[in-house]
């Protein structure tokens, strides 16, 4: 009978026999490579439309308010974070330091926004930006049947 196996990271497909296999595990789950995958991942971002605005939520845990920027060009909304973190750990006269840095853009295109009163605020690692309409109201949506 034919069967489907899930692709997993450890899903003992390979040879039993294989020298290679348990270095290769070693090396890639060291914590120099799982400080990497921590890093290269983007931002949460929760878009909410209203009446009257357009409401904007990212979650930036660690990151400083002056390493953000938002810029609004050609109805693109732009946020660009940057983190850098620094762990030392002192242990019997060995030193390990270690330096984590990342940065992260996100863009959405957003169109009748008034520019002049986009208001953003930074607290507890959200950054809450709203971005008010130009024409309130939904006048323009329509409902669209599916057949």
């Amino acid at each position: 009978m034919f069967e489907m196996i899930p692709f997993r990271r450890n899903n003992n497909l390979t040879r039993r026999d294989d020298f290679f296999s348990p270095f290769l595990k070693s090396f890639f789950d060291d914590d120099f490579f799982s400080a990497i995958n921590t890093i290269q991942g983007n931002f949460k971002v929760d878009l909410k439309e209203t009446d009257e605005n357009y409401l904007v939520e990212a979650d930036l845990p660690g990151v400083k308010k002056e390493a953000i920027d938002i810029d609004f060009d050609n109805n693109y909304l732009t946020i660009t974070a940057k983190r850098d973190d620094t762990i030392e750990d002192k242990k019997e006269n060995y030193v390990r330091r270690e330096r984590h840095y990342g940065e992260f853009k996100r863009s959405f295109y957003i169109n009748n926004v008034d520019e002049n009163k986009i208001d953003a605020s930074f607290n507890d690692g959200v950054l809450k930006i709203t971005l008010p309409k130009l024409n309130k109201g939904n006048d323009k949506k329509r409902k669209i049947d599916i057949h």
